[in-house]
């Protein structure tokens, strides 16, 4: 028996559609969930309410210094990795492979600003400041001369930082402990140190609440808001990683 026309057609039509379908199916990664997807870096929300640190850092600088500064080293970071290796790559292997390379100064600074605001997040708390105990406590008084030979040293690097940078509390390979500075985003993982603490001295940090005073800003780091909790922790060894 034959078959009218319009079947005809209907039948056609049908077999093109699964044709097409079975093409664009066959097209596709038989399994796309196994293909490594680019990372896209994300800004961390801060670990306190951004009043939390009030009166000593108001709400009003964490608006611009997480959510605008810190925020834009996140988005432009996203930019410059995109379509290269360093996409599929965790933030601190990024930072380490540019550091020092003049032709990737861009990703550098970037990928290093993102981390090292991060880890700053992680220093402050509310109530914090004071001294050290336990096993960091005895390193710093075999190190470094005691907490408040620390403290006074510790603020001479972040006052005397020319310009832009970052004052950090540092430990080699074997443990000891060190202070040293960095310009802009330098940062101690590109000099094989593990960063303990650090207090960010870009004026964007804290000229909103001391203007030019810097020295007070520091200082009331030191004695207000430092975790020392997380400060031990790094120093045990916990390594801090920036999570996407």
């Amino acid at each position: 028996m034959g078959i009218s026309r319009r079947t005809f057609l209907q039948l056609a039509l049908g077999g093109a559609v699964a044709a097409s379908t079975h093409r664009l199916v066959s097209a596709a990664p038989a399994h796309p969930y196994l293909k490594e997807a680019p990372m896209t870096f994300t800004l961390p929300p801060l670990p306190f309410d951004k009043a939390a640190l009030e009166p000593h850092i108001s709400a009003q600088t964490f608006d611009f210094h997480h959510g605008k500064h810190h925020n834009a080293y996140v988005t432009k970071l996203n930019e410059l990795v995109a379509g290269t290796d360093y996409a599929s790559m965790p933030l601190e292997e990024i930072i380490t492979a540019t550091a020092g390379k003049a032709d990737k100064m861009a990703i550098f600074n970037n990928a290093a600003q993102h981390w090292n605001h991060s880890f700053f997040w992680q220093c402050l708390k509310p109530n914090g400041g004071g001294k050290p105990t336990g096993e960091l406590a005895k390193r710093m008084d075999s190190d470094l001369g005691g907490y408040e030979k620390f403290a006074a040293d510790f603020k001479a690097a972040a006052i005397g930082q020319f310009g832009s940078g970052w004052a950090w509390l540092v430990s080699d390979a074997s443990g000891k402990l060190e202070i040293m500075k960095t310009a802009n985003a330098d940062l101690p993982l590109a000099h094989g140190k593990r960063a303990l603490m650090t207090v960010d001295v870009w004026e964007h940090a804290y000229y909103l609440d001391y203007q030019n005073r810097r020295p007070d800003f520091v200082q009331t780091c030191l004695d207000k808001l430092i975790n020392w909790d997380f400060v031990a922790k790094n120093y045990a060894g916990e390594s801090f990683k920036v999570a996407a």
